[in-house]
């Protein structure tokens, strides 16, 4: 490759990353999230505007970016995300098949969720060409609270009102309304709900 030559794939590739940095992109960004009720804090990174446009990405009313977060879609990739959610600085959604994510999920600090993994079987190539493996889609309920720094595999469901705890690395299914964390996250106790208003340190109400 010439001097020149990789001038210009320099050139094209800068401007590629930088596109969501232009004022009028964000205006785009913004006038789609607008529609639905949603808000981002810029800058937010990623195929957002092209997924908007194509309906690949749907957003949720009140739903919340914080600036850093990087949401990018293959092609054929889809990412839905509820009402009132809130994605905190440096959340990165990649999206190979499909990420459902349901109302009122709040992502701390530095979260990942991907449906795919990458492939580096191939001695005879750079792990950087190999490309990915699909995994299944991602599945995450309702009320669902990430620690800071979590990750989330392909694959997999948390239900409604889990908790996952920072650090944690999700490889398998979550159960509803349980708390799980490690490396791999496992179960490590279910949640107590308590009726709104109940005095503090009142008993669960009772089955029987």
């Amino acid at each position: 490759m010439s001097e020149l030559d990789a001038w210009r794939t320099w050139w094209v590739k800068r401007r590629w990353y930088e596109r969501n940095h232009r004022l009028r992109w964000r205006w785009r960004i913004n006038r789609h999230l607008a529609r639905a009720g949603a808000y981002a804090r810029f800058p937010i990174e990623g195929e957002v505007l092209e997924a908007l446009d194509s309906g690949r990405l749907t957003v949720g009313e009140g739903t919340l970016f914080e600036p850093g977060c990087w949401l990018t879609l293959a092609p054929q990739g889809r990412i839905s995300i509820g009402a009132g959610c809130f994605l905190n600085r440096g959340t990165m959604l990649a999206a190979l098949e499909e990420i459902e994510i349901g109302d009122h999920v709040m992502f701390a600090n530095h979260c990942f969720v991907g449906d795919a993994g990458h492939r580096h079987d191939d001695p005879d190539l750079p792990v950087t060409w190999q490309g990915f493996v699909e995994r299944g889609p991602v599945r995450i309920g309702s009320n669902v609270w990430f620690g800071v720094n979590c990750v989330v595999t392909g694959g997999v469901e948390i239900g409604d009102r889990a908790v996952i705890g920072a650090n944690s690395v999700v490889t398998e299914d979550v159960p509803a309304g349980t708390v799980a964390a490690g490396a791999p996250a496992k179960v490590i106790h279910e949640i107590e709900f308590k009726p709104r208003g109940a005095p503090e340190g009142a008993e669960p109400p009772s089955d029987r």
